[in-house]
């Protein structure tokens, strides 16, 4: 890959992360920074570089990376990764309603390779869409030094940028675009650095989202070569989140979740899709989650005894869910993030999926609730508070119901009343097949 780095003249933190690259470059990489197959060549202008349009038809290079310093309102010292485009009108620099090509693989490798190497009081972020410039034909993005003169000089800042550039490394990146939050898109710099999540283009609710029409979605996409996009739900109003959510429908856009996003896993995004559409068949906004799938594979669909299910969810969902990491399986949930029944794996994974599935639940139905065996039948005995029972008993609602609900006997008058005296029994009876035979 041959990768431009430029820097205008101007700019005292593009200056600086310049300098520091050229000593790293001399050094030859001896600290084991330096991806192989890359070539790196210097272009300095002298202009602002937001207005530095079509300078790619002067450069020879697969992708441009502007070493810049970023300025802020409210400055805190921080190192942010970004690619350029004006949803509105341009105000600083570029051309109205025009985004550049994004990197968001190299992107987020820039941004993981900042965390690591970032200095102590600054942190990382990305930056949504702003500014020039636009008229360019490769990917690009910025990475800046902010948000004072003291940073923009800072050598221990510019030696971390330059490492982070030199070092940064894909990793089965899946290109997203980001729609909500504030200027330095939190979520979507968590997303990106703790899970698959690239973003390319974001925008950021308070001045961008309004700007975003169908055809600015679709050149976000384009740009971004996103396969998906993730919303920050919580910071758009409801109007606003109806709005997009129908642009998206109307486009055939995946959105993903964060949690989604986040049990991904290493499955590939297009056996994802292929699983994404077979849990929509199901229920429709159907949420995926990924365990321990892993490799290439045909998924199919198991189906698990629901009434099983339904129960080991009752007495303990959060368990029932962490040991699925163990199972190589996707589970899916409503849109409200129900738990089904149903389950995706591959097709050589699916002869013992059930049978596994199958014991899982029973281990924690045991563990959690009254129970016994009766041939391949697991019988469950639900123990439930009765008010009535208690109302008979003389009882009245108040702190005596508390103490019974929650296993522990009260005196009423001077009788001693026992849990049991106010409760209610009622069995469940599942048939498994093959119950007898697990431990």
């Amino acid at each position: 890959m041959r990768i431009a780095l430029v820097n205008s003249r101007q700019d005292k933190a593009g200056l600086n992360i310049r300098h520091h690259i050229g000593q790293l470059l001399d050094e030859g990489g001896a600290g084991g920074w330096q991806v192989p197959g890359r070539t790196y060549a210097f272009y300095d202008v002298e202009e602002r570089l937001i207005h530095a349009e079509a300078i790619d038809r002067e450069i020879e290079a697969d992708l441009l990376v502007f070493l810049s310093r970023h300025s802020s309102v409210n400055p805190v010292p921080v190192l942010t990764v970004h690619v350029t485009g004006n949803y509105g009108a341009a105000e600083l620099g570029g051309e109205a309603r025009t985004l550049a090509p994004a990197a968001p693989a190299m992107m987020q490798a820039t941004l993981r390779a900042l965390a690591r190497h970032c200095p102590e009081g600054y942190r990382v972020s990305y930056e949504v869409t702003h500014h020039g410039p636009t008229s360019l034909s490769i990917p690009s993005f910025f990475v800046e030094i902010g948000s004072t003169e003291k940073e923009w000089g800072d050598p221990v800042a510019g030696r971390a940028v330059a490492e982070a550039v030199l070092s940064a490394a894909p990793v089965n990146a899946i290109p997203l675009i980001g729609i909500g939050g504030t200027h330095y898109a939190p979520r979507e710099t968590e997303i990106a650095l703790t899970s698959r999540g690239a973003f390319g283009h974001i925008a950021s609710s308070l001045r961008q989202v309004s700007a975003l029409d169908t055809e600015m979605v679709q050149e976000m996409i384009r740009q971004s070569g996103a396969v998906a996009a993730y919303i920050d739900r919580k910071s758009l109003s409801r109007p606003e989140l109806e709005r997009l959510t129908g642009i998206f429908e109307s486009l055939e856009i995946p959105r993903l979740s964060e949690s989604e996003i986040a049990a991904m896993g290493t499955v590939a995004w297009g056996t994802y899709r292929t699983v994404r559409k077979m849990a929509d068949a199901i229920t429709p906004g159907a949420r995926c989650y990924i365990h321990a799938l892993e490799g290439a594979g045909t998924p199919v669909l198991v189906k698990a005894n629901p009434v099983l299910i339904a129960e080991t969810v009752k007495s303990d969902e959060p368990g029932f869910i962490k040991n699925l990491d163990n199972l190589p399986l996707v589970h899916i949930s409503t849109h409200d993030n129900c738990l089904l029944p149903e389950f995706i794996t591959y097709t050589h994974h699916s002869p013992e999926i059930i049978n596994d599935l199958n014991t899982l639940c029973v281990k924690i139905i045991r563990s959690k609730e009254i129970t016994a065996t009766e041939k391949d039948n697991l019988i469950i005995t639900k123990v439930r508070f009765d008010p009535h029972k208690a109302r008979e008993q003389g009882i009245v609602p108040g702190p005596s119901y508390r103490e019974l609900a929650g296993g522990r006997p009260v005196t009423i008058d001077g009788r001693t009343i026992t849990p049991d005296m106010v409760s209610s029994r009622s069995e469940i009876r599942i048939h498994i097949p093959g119950l007898e035979k697990f431990s």
